[in-house]
C-alpha cells in the first residue's frame, strides 16, 4: 500500500512543507530510512538525523526549526510522537483486518457474533459465546461458555479465556495470556494437608485494556477480579485472585500481585515489584523495580522504593549511605582509637 504525503498530512491534521505528491510505502526508523520510507522525530536527540536521512517524508513536531535545508517531505502536528502511533495504528488495522471463520474451528450454533468477526483455525468457543463486532479471534484460541467480548477486541494465538469471563471493547490479548484461571485458594487442613477453596467467581476486564504475552489474570473466589478502562499490563504478570486494578493504571513484566488488593488509578508499577494481599494503593501510587510492598498507601502521588518498600528519595539516600559503610565504619574506628588514646592521656596526668 502506498500514500501520498497530502493524503497522511489530511489523515493526521498536519501542516505540510515540500512535495504533496510523494509517495510511502514502508516505515523506518529515521537513521535507517531510505526512499520511499516515512519516519518521525520526536526527541530532540535525533534531530540530526533529519539533514542525512533518505526517508521520504518525515512526521515532526510543529515547534522543530530547521538549521539548513531538508530533502524530506515535512509533516507538522502538534505531537510527533503521537501521530506516529496513530499512523502504526491504522496500518495495523489495514493489513490485519481479516474477517470469516477458518476451518477446523469449532463454534456452536448457541455463538453469537456481531459483523466482520475473524475467527481463526484451531479456535475453540464454548456455549453461548458472545462476540461483538469486528472482533479477531486468532488461531489456536480457548473462550469458555458464556464468555463476551465487545466490539473492536483482539485476542491473539493461544490466550485462554475461561467461563464466564467478560471483555470490553478495544481490548488487546496477547499470546499466551490466560484469564480466569483458579486463584490460589486453599484452606490448611488439621492434618497438615490443603482443601481447595472453590473460585466461583470471574475476571471483568474493561474497554481500552491491553494485556502481555503469557500474563495471568485469576478469576475471584466470589464477585469479580476487574481490570478497569485504560489499564496497561506487560508481558509475564500475575494477578491474583479478587484483585481490583483501577484506570490508567501501567504495571511492567513480572510483577506478582496478590489476592484482594486495590490498586488505584494512574499508578505506575516497575517490573518484578510484589505486592502481599489486602492492601490499598492510593491513585499515583509509583513503585520502582524489585521492591516489595506489605503495606497500604493511602497518600495519592508517593513514590517507593525497596523492599519492603519505603519513601523513594529516602531509600536513595539510605543506599547512598550503605554504599559508604566500610569507609563510615573505618572512621568510627579511628574516632573510637583517638577517644582512647585522649583517655589514656588524661589518666596518666
Amino acid at each position: 500500500m502506498q500514500f501520498s504525503a497530502l493524503q497522511l498530512a489530511t489523515m493526521l491534521d498536519g501542516r505540510l512543507e515540500g512535495n504533496p505528491d510523494v509517495k510511502v510505502s514502508n516505515i523506518a526508523k529515521i537513521e535507517e530510512a531510505g526512499e520511499g520510507m516515512l519516519s518521525f522525530i520526536a526527541n530532540p536527540k535525533y534531530e540530526e538525523f533529519i539533514y542525512t536521512t533518505n526517508a521520504s517524508i518525515l512526521i515532526v513536531n510543529e515547534s522543530l526549526v530547521t538549521e539548513k535545508p531538508v530533502k524530506s517531505t515535512l509533516i507538522r502536528v502538534k505531537d510527533a510522537y503521537s501521530s506516529f502511533a496513530l499512523l502504526l495504528e491504522k496500518y495495523k488495522q489495514l493489513v490485519g483486518n481479516k474477517t470469516g471463520i477458518q476451518q477446523p474451528s469449532y463454534v456452536p450454533a448457541s455463538v453469537k457474533t456481531g459483523q466482520n468477526v475473524f475467527i481463526g483455525a484451531f479456535a475453540y468457543l464454548g456455549e453461548n459465546v458472545v462476540l461483538g463486532n469486528n472482533v479477531k479471534i486468532y488461531p489456536g484460541v480457548y473462550l469458555g461458555d458464556n464468555v463476551t467480548v465487545q466490539d473492536d477486541t483482539v485476542i491473539f494465538p493461544g490466550v485462554k479465556v475461561y467461563d464466564n469471563c467478560v471483555l470490553g471493547s478495544r481490548v488487546i490479548l496477547h499470546a499466551g495470556c490466560v484469564i480466569g484461571g483458579d486463584g490460589f485458594g486453599f484452606a490448611p487442613q488439621p492434618d497438615g494437608t490443603y482443601k481447595k477453596v472453590p473460585q466461583i467467581g470471574n475476571v471483568i476486564i474493561h474497554d481500552d485494556v491491553e494485556i502481555g504475552a503469557n500474563t495471568t489474570i485469576d478469576r475471584a473466589t466470589m464477585g469479580s477480579t476487574v481490570i478497569r478502562q485504560g489499564v496497561k499490563l506487560d508481558n509475564l504478570i500475575q494477578i491474583a485472585h479478587n484483585v481490583d486494578v483501577d484506570t490508567n493504571s501501567v504495571i511492567a513484566a513480572q510483577t506478582g500481585i496478590s489476592g484482594s488488593t486495590k490498586i488505584g488509578k494512574n499508578c505506575v508499577i516497575g517490573g518484578q515489584v510484589g505486592l502481599v494481599g489486602h492492601i490499598q494503593l492510593a491513585d499515583g501510587t509509583k513503585i520502582n523495580a524489585q521492591s516489595g510492598l506489605s503495606k497500604s498507601i493511602a497518600e495519592p502521588n508517593t513514590a517507593l522504593m525497596g523492599s519492603p518498600a519505603f519513601d523513594y528519595k529516602s531509600s536513595l539516600k539510605s543506599q547512598a549511605i550503605f554504599r559508604n559503610l566500610p569507609d563510615l565504619e573505618k572512621r568510627v574506628k579511628e574516632l573510637e582509637d583517638m577517644v582512647k588514646q585522649l583517655l589514656s592521656v588524661r589518666e596518666g596526668v
